[in-house]
């Protein structure tokens, strides 16, 4: 687990340090230190109402800190321009659906280069190849003219990504990007990721799948009623008795023959 300590760690592209979140009159994140360097993969997992969401918002900005703060490389959030931090952080969601159904797909994905050009200017060289490269990263690319209103849920949380990697951020942050895709479409989605953290963009995604955590992340952050019960390698982390605790479930971790992780099974706990 990240310790706050003196001041930010510029090693970190984004940090929060001991950084608490309230929903109304209702603190649902507390004392949160963590961090994601650049190029790397790190799984956030932890039962419901665990406060996932809402740190992955706080930490995009969208939602105030009560105390403590968020850092994007090595500067208080608070401090950036609005528009400098919207082409640094890309928020990827599975209700991120917003535009009429009548949009078209890359008229949706175009919406990521918002932040770099402005309101109401057209779409420029640059822009244009970022919105052909992200429709095709995401396989998509078939899908360009196609209207909101016609695709499937798995399409559109597509079309969703391919806006966030339109917008070219150097910190990509993803709440259960996995939602509504079959398990091909999840190999390609972090496949995806992976890509993208190889051009040294920091990725930290809300996963729900243990066993996907365990086979993606380099290093994963479990959440229990909005605090980080540990944080580590994802052996040490799933096959942990804090995720046991926090799951109310026993955790057995299996090894496989070829596997460079172990396969995870779980069992209700009387």
């Amino acid at each position: 687990m990240t310790q706050p300590g003196t001041g930010p760690d510029v090693s970190f592209r984004i940090e929060a340090r001991g950084l608490s979140v309230a929903r109304g009159s209702r603190r649902v994140v507390h004392e949160v230190g963590l961090g994601v360097r650049p190029g790397e993969a790190v799984a956030l997992v932890g039962p419901n109402a665990a406060g996932k969401s809402t740190l992955v918002r706080a930490l995009a900005g969208l939602l105030p800190a009560a105390s403590g703060g968020v850092w994007l490389e090595g500067r208080p959030l608070r401090e950036w321009n609005r528009d400098a931090a919207a082409r640094a952080v890309a928020l990827v969601t599975t209700d991120d659906h917003e535009g009429p159904g009548l949009l078209t797909v890359e008229d949706r994905v175009a919406l990521g280069r918002y932040p770099h050009r402005g309101p109401f200017r057209p779409l420029g060289t640059d822009d244009r190849h970022a919105v052909g490269r992200a429709l095709v990263l995401t396989g998509i690319a078939e899908l360009a003219g196609r209207r909101l209103g016609t695709l499937s849920a798995g399409e559109r949380q597509l079309a969703t990504l391919a806006r966030g990697l339109a917008q070219e951020p150097r910190v990509l942050l993803l709440d259960e990007p996995a939602a509504h895709l079959d398990v091909g479409h999840q190999l390609r989605l972090f496949r995806i990721l992976d890509l993208v953290r190889a051009e040294g963009v920091a990725v930290l995604a809300v996963v729900h799948d243990l066993q996907r955590a365990a086979a993606w992340a380099e290093r994963v952050v479990l959440l229990a009623r909005g605090r980080v019960a540990c944080s580590g390698a994802a052996g040490d982390v799933i096959g942990g008795p804090e995720a046991a605790r926090a799951f109310e479930v026993a955790i057995r971790a299996h090894a496989v023959p070829g596997l460079a992780h172990p396969l995870y099974t779980f069992e209700e706990t009387s």
